[in-house]
């Protein structure tokens, strides 16, 4: 069994749950009854609210908030300085938290409004505010967040570009 990793200044609540393998960075809060899924990497300053799952393989880089009751599917990576939002009318009490299927990639800079459910395999491009959900298989961008095209349209765009890069490094 793996040992998990620890950074300094770590905060968590109580009946927190760390899966074998975890590693957690510098300054990280993580509130009470949360779980983390085995192997998962919290990146420095993330703040992970109470009532809060990460799947196995979770990828959460610097300064992502996570609010109180999300759920993360398995292999969720999520870019620095992103927010999943949980209080559509802030201070109503009445939480609505954000739902992200398995697979799924969250760029950098993201705003996922509360109530939204993020599809599985599903990609949201950097900067993008999601108002409403994004069906599996789909790219979503823009503020606010719409349909781009298709996973399958996005993966061989993907590699086209790295096929270039790659012919240019030889």
């Amino acid at each position: 069994m793996q040992s998990s990793k620890r950074g300094v200044g770590i905060v968590t609540g109580s009946n927190v749950v760390i899966g074998a393998g975890c590693s957690i960075w510098n300054y990280v809060v993580i509130g009470e009854n949360t779980i983390l899924g085995d192997n998962c990497v919290i990146g420095s300053f993330v703040d992970l609210g109470k009532d809060v799952v990460l799947g196995r393989n979770c990828n959460i880089q610097a300064h992502v908030t996570i609010s109180n009751g999300c759920i993360l599917g398995k292999n969720v990576f999520i870019a620095p300085n992103s927010s999943l939002l949980n209080d559509k009318y802030p201070r109503s009490s009445f939480m609505t938290p954000v739902k992200v299927k398995d697979n799924a990639v969250i760029g950098g800079g993201v705003t996922i409004l509360p109530g939204v459910v993020v599809g599985e395999c599903a990609v949201i491009g950097g900067g993008s505010v999601v108002t409403s959900d994004v069906p599996a298989g789909t790219v979503f961008a823009g503020c606010p967040a719409r349909y781009v095209m298709s996973l399958k349209e996005f993966e061989a765009k993907r590699e086209l570009f790295l096929a270039d890069k790659l012919s240019k490094v030889k």
